[in-house]
């Protein structure tokens, strides 16, 4: 199997003597749809709708005849352009893709096959090697939003070595195709249980109770495949006694409120769980588990992303978790209690009433050579670099300003307008000037995680990307900084409980938005955290729309966030 990325460019009409065509209706979209049935081969489309109706020059300097909200030319090719780049970076870390280039299955003489797996990027020059002699089963155990992608491209590795092949792949409502949940099932054995997120569901604890059933009937000639991606921490969820599911769903609805990074999450998370921080590698024990790792957190800590179900938990505690409780109001008497059950439980394990987490020194993970390895296949970085390589090719300066992004999101975007502002100085002075860090056309590209803390009351609905956006939208008009465009969007394909992977706006999205939808106010939008209703169903020209929706993109890094200077 062989993914495409295919580019259809739909309904344009080009006259290149006279340069004449317009849009009536803009729409970008990025899709997953087979190419076909029988190969079952995957696409993602960028799709933008363009139907001709009056002359270039008449459409693409403005899209209103006269007025302080109209679209600079510059400013249509610049959302153009963004959309292009977050399109690129999604494709880069497209998941079937990273297992592809990390493993294959190697045949050395007549019979014995090894299954070989690059550790990192440098041609290969560290790979870890399975004799597949040693095994009598393979065993893919998949969780995460990119899991169903995940545990394809590993079903189709390892199946040529002939060897009895299962699994169990827990996805997010959505994200897999009925023909990718058909060939898992048909052709290698591996179920797809979809389950609800952020908040788990029951779902979610049928599943995961799933996986670790076959990681505890799992031997030493077991091989297990464990395939972890964003998303795995809500969606394998196992309740520890004496907790429930309702403790765990109000638990984790806290700590979203509360604003907690998802590192820190994943802390708390691990002691109230079965599977979580290096239990599912210790219920697999003595099997060797190889476990391949999409990582949706900012420096890819290998024991966060999704709570390192197969990694040694060597770096917290119960201690950590009550000091988090602390920090973040989530006590009995805080803005965001917990569940009296969870507290007791953390109390206990605090008072070495409980076991905790596995460390390195459990048998899982101190035998030499080692049972459980782990390997990265793709990151926030990937992604990254894929759109600044895309603003080069698209004739921008491109800046990298880290993959390490973190803080409100509301922050964030006044620091990415000061830098716009800063650069956009060039225009008077016909030059780089001093200090600054590129020449126009700029493209200032960075990858991370926001985040949006939410008072207990608020009923707003949006996500971490679109606040950005509308945050620096306001600070765009504030001081009226034109020939910008700010993008943010989640690789996943979603922000928040939304239907938007993120959004893009310009100095003028405020004024359009707010005289063509009577009754839209920015400001109370982001005193409510309302940004998706300000930005939804805009009736505003379609040039102008501002969401971002591309569908669940089967992939999961965290952020990418764009923003474009002329």
């Amino acid at each position: 199997m062989k993914r495409n990325f295919l580019f259809l460019f739909a309904m344009v009409t080009i006259i290149a003597s006279s340069s004449a065509f317009t849009s009536r209706r803009l729409m970008f979209r990025i899709s997953r749809n087979y190419v076909s049935a029988a190969t079952h081969k995957l696409s993602y489309q960028l799709i933008l709708f363009r139907h001709a109706s009056k002359s270039t020059s008449d459409c693409l300097p403005m899209l209103f005849s006269s007025s302080s909200f109209e679209m600079t030319a510059n400013e249509i090719q610049m959302k153009d352009d963004a959309l292009k780049m977050i399109n690129a970076s999604i494709r880069a870390v497209d998941p079937y893709a990273a297992i592809k280039r990390k493993m294959v299955m190697c045949k050395e003489g007549d019979t014995l096959e090894t299954l070989v797996v690059e550790v990192d990027d440098d041609d290969g020059a560290e790979q870890i090697k399975y004799n597949m002699s040693k095994y009598d089963r393979i065993r893919v155990l998949s969780v995460g939003k990119a899991s169903a992608a995940m545990a394809l491209a590993a079903g189709e590795i390892i199946s040529s070595c002939g060897k009895q092949l299962d699994g169990v792949a827990i996805i997010k409502d959505d994200h897999a195709t009925t023909e990718e949940i058909e060939l898992l099932k048909e052709k290698y054995n591996i179920v797809v249980r979809p389950a609800a997120h952020p908040v788990p569901d029951a779902r979610s604890v049928a599943g995961s109770n799933e996986i670790l059933q076959l990681a505890k009937t799992s031997d030493s000639r077991t091989l297990v495949v464990a395939c972890i991606s964003g998303g795995g921490s809500a969606l394998f969820c196992s309740p520890r006694e004496p907790l429930t599911l309702d403790d765990l769903m109000q638990t984790n609805s806290a700590l979203l409120a509360s604003g907690m990074p998802i590192e820190k999450m994943n802390v708390i998370r691990k002691r109230l769980e079965n599977g979580k921080g290096g239990k599912l590698a210790a219920a697999a024990f003595p099997a060797t588990v190889l476990t391949l790792v999409l990582s949706d957190i900012i420096g890819d800590p290998i024991d966060l992303i999704a709570s390192g179900p197969t990694v040694p938990d060597d770096g917290s505690g119960w201690d950590d978790a009550c000091r988090l409780v602390q920090e973040y109001g989530l006590e009995a008497d805080g803005e965001y209690a917990l569940p009296d059950t969870v507290l007791n439980l953390l109390r206990l394990g605090k008072e070495c009433q409980l076991e905790d987490t596995p460390k390195s020194s459990h048998p899982a993970f101190c035998d030499s050579p080692p049972l459980c390895q782990t390997v990265l296949v793709g990151n926030n970085r990937a992604a990254v670099m894929a759109a600044a390589n895309q603003a080069g090719q698209l004739g921008y300066n491109p800046v990298v300003l880290g993959t390490r992004i973190d803080g409100e999101a509301s922050v964030v975007a006044g620091t990415y307008v000061a830098m716009a502002e800063m650069l956009s100085q060039q225009r008077e002075h016909h030059g780089v000037g001093s200090y600054q860090i590129a020449g126009l056309p700029a493209a200032l590209i960075a990858g991370g995680e926001t985040v949006v803390t939410i008072p207990a009351e608020c009923n707003g609905k949006g996500g971490r990307n679109q606040e950005l956006a509308l945050s620096a939208a306001i600070k765009l008009k504030e001081i009226g900084l034109r020939d910008v465009v700010i993008a943010s969007c989640g690789t996943d394909g979603t922000d928040g409980p939304t239907d938007a992977a993120g959004a893009i706006v310009d100095g003028a999205s405020v004024d359009r938005i707010e005289q063509t939808n009577t009754g839209r106010c920015a400001h109370d939008a982001m005193k409510n955290h309302d940004a998706y209703h300000f930005f939804h169903d805009d009736n505003s020209d379609y040039r102008s729309h501002h969401l971002i929706q591309t569908g669940p993109t089967g992939t999961n890094v965290a952020d990418v966030m764009i923003t474009l200077i002329k």
